[in-house]
């Protein structure tokens, strides 16, 4: 993981707040002073964040969770996307679609009809119609793959949030806070730090300063991705093994029931066998006697 420094944050400017004109006052405890009627952000309570928030997404990772990226503001998106496709998790850049998280049924067969266009076109199908109607349909798909380009393999709901400036995206925490989801968020001095589980002080407006701690956010999960990898190794280990073990007594049960129906074959064959040797000799017994008693009553005749 990489090492968390307030020498680092200092350089990447985080430490620079918002006009003091327009704090919140919710976000005192994590100022540590002003200058030039603009607030400095406590950096003791930036890394103190940031500790917290990488061990908790090192743990929900760690148990195959997956973390959603979520930034929509222009100094955010980059950095959200980087993060994003370099740790393997869903992100949205994009405007936040209402029922996201609470209607997630929904947004699910959204995507569904996004692959099913897909389909039409990967099979010359969209080709096939009327120019006005392929102009409709991609035009859907175009406005599908804004909006939900970051969540398509987004199978369930996530593990967390990571949020950079919960004013901006106060919509995905109200829906997180309702669904019981864990946010972890990036806020400046003019959020409100208690509708957020884990706050990380620091400039939201700043592509250096965002950057800067995505960045070491995604070393956590990156650390978690490694344990579960692990994990499901031994899942897989554990899943092959079962398979053998089941495929091992399918195979001894075939042998049992060939043996039995070789067995079985034999004790007929040797049944039917039996059966004709007993009648071959029955018939000259049956004969014998008839022939003596004739010889017998030849003999009395004489």
């Amino acid at each position: 993981m990489s090492q968390i420094t307030v020498e680092n944050l200092l350089e990447n400017g985080v430490h620079f707040g918002h006009r003091a004109s327009r704090w919140n006052p919710k976000m005192a405890r994590y100022i540590h002073g002003k200058r030039n009627a603009i607030h400095i952000i406590d950096l003791k309570e930036t890394v103190r964040g940031l500790v917290r928030a990488t061990h908790y997404l090192e743990k929900v990772t760690a148990e195959g969770g997956k973390v959603l990226w979520v930034g929509t503001k222009r100094s955010a998106k980059e950095a959200i996307r980087t993060v994003a496709r370099r740790t393997g998790h869903p992100f949205v850049t994009e405007r936040w679609l209402g029922g996201t998280l609470t209607n997630f049924r929904t947004i699910r067969s959204r995507l569904g009809r996004l692959t099913e266009i897909e389909d039409l076109e990967t099979r010359g199908i969209l080709s096939a119609l009327k120019k006005k109607e392929q102009a409709r349909i991609r035009n859907e798909r175009k406005k599908l793959l804004k909006n939900l380009e970051g969540i398509r393999d987004l199978e369930r709901l996530p593990a967390c949030l990571v949020i950079v400036d919960p004013k901006s995206e106060h919509i995905a925490v109200a829906e997180a806070n309702k669904m019981r989801i864990p946010v972890i968020a990036i806020l400046d001095t003019d959020c409100d730090p208690d509708v957020v589980d884990v706050a990380i002080p620091g400039n939201d407006d700043a592509m250096r300063s965002v950057s800067t701690l995505l960045d070491l956010l995604a070393a956590g999960v990156e650390e978690g991705a490694k344990a579960w990898a692990v994990v499901e190794a031994e899942q897989q280990r554990a899943v092959e093994k079962q398979r053998e073990e089941a495929e091992q007594r399918r195979q001894q049960e075939r042998q049992r029931q060939q043996v039995t129906e070789e067995w079985q074959h034999k004790l007929r064959e040797d049944a039917e066998r039996g059966g004709d040797d007993a009648g071959a000799d029955q018939t000259p017994a049956a004969v014998a006697p008839q022939g003596e008693a004739s010889g017998e009553e030849g003999s009395t005749a004489s």
